[in-house]
């Protein structure tokens, strides 16, 4: 059964980091591209980070640039978002997921970060 399971989630101050992990178990890892989506209080989900299945192509919503990283470990299959100097708009329920073309598309329950003073 294919499983995305999002750990690293919290609460921080403004300027702070964290790190989200997904690990991934029941499909075929390296086949899928990876992405971070985040959806806010009363906002749309949104894309925040992509990276394709061997790690060659990454993408970064503009608001988010320059602050966090996505990585891929394809031993570990497990997907990382460093985020660095979190800011209090950054505060979403943020959500793994898997995809492999068209037909193939997972995601996981979600993590809350949380950026308050």
């Amino acid at each position: 059964q294919v499983q995305l399971v999002e750990s690293g989630g919290g609460l921080v101050q403004p300027g702070g980091s964290l790190r989200l992990s997904c690990a991934a178990s029941g499909f075929t890892f390296s086949t899928y591209a990876m992405s971070w989506y985040r959806q806010a209080p009363g906002k749309e989900r949104g894309l925040v980070a992509f990276i394709s299945n061997f790690g060659h192509n990454t993408y970064y919503e503009e608001s988010v640039k320059g602050r966090f990283t996505i990585s891929r470990d394809n031993v570990k299959n497990t997907v990382y978002l460093q985020m660095n100097s979190l800011k209090p708009e950054d505060t979403a329920v943020y959500y793994c997921n898997a995809r492999s073309g068209v037909r193939n598309d997972y995601w996981g329950q979600g993590a809350q970060v949380t950026v308050s003073s």
